[in-house]
């Protein structure tokens, strides 16, 4: 599963509200924002680092509900919205939260997160690609909460 963060406009976030509970109609509007996404500052990929981005930031597991927030909401601790796949809302005010944790993590905690929580037989990163997707999500979160907009992840 390829995961990808969208930092979503109002508009967005209030038609995905409306359509939570409907699986059919949050996948339509997550292949019109997937479609027509245009500002890349506001949107991160992650490819398949975002499974081992979660364990660091949680327990160890891919459970949304492990660790603590606002880590635990970085990836898949938000509101999920799809039952066959992750579709993940934050909205604006946990986004400054997780924004200023992640900020406090260095190479060296993340290092430490990757060497304690993850055995090397369930690794599918090196460190140094893995640190280099961490950096792009600590980033992506810096410009949306600077931005003031709640965040969709999605892994299909």
């Amino acid at each position: 599963m390829l995961g990808v963060h969208f930092a979503i406009t109002a508009d967005q976030e209030k038609a995905l509200l409306d359509a939570d509970g409907d699986d059919d109609a949050v996948g339509e509007l997550l292949g019109d924002i997937e479609e027509n996404w245009d500002d890349d500052q506001l949107k991160v990929d992650t490819d398949k680092a975002w499974d081992e981005i979660h364990r660091c930031l949680t327990d160890g597991s891919l459970d949304p509900d492990a660790g603590d927030y606002p880590l635990s909401h970085a990836i898949l601790g938000g509101h999920g919205m799809h039952d066959d796949y992750y579709v993940v809302y934050v909205d604006a005010a946990q986004v400054r939260d997780v924004a200023a944790a992640l900020r406090d993590i260095d190479r060296a905690g993340l290092r430490q997160r990757f060497d304690t929580l993850l055995p090397a037989s369930e690794r599918d990163y090196d460190f140094e690609l893995l640190w280099t997707d961490f950096a792009d999500v600590v980033n992506f979160y810096q410009r949306a909460a600077a931005a003031g907009r709640a965040v969709l992840f999605t892994a299909t």
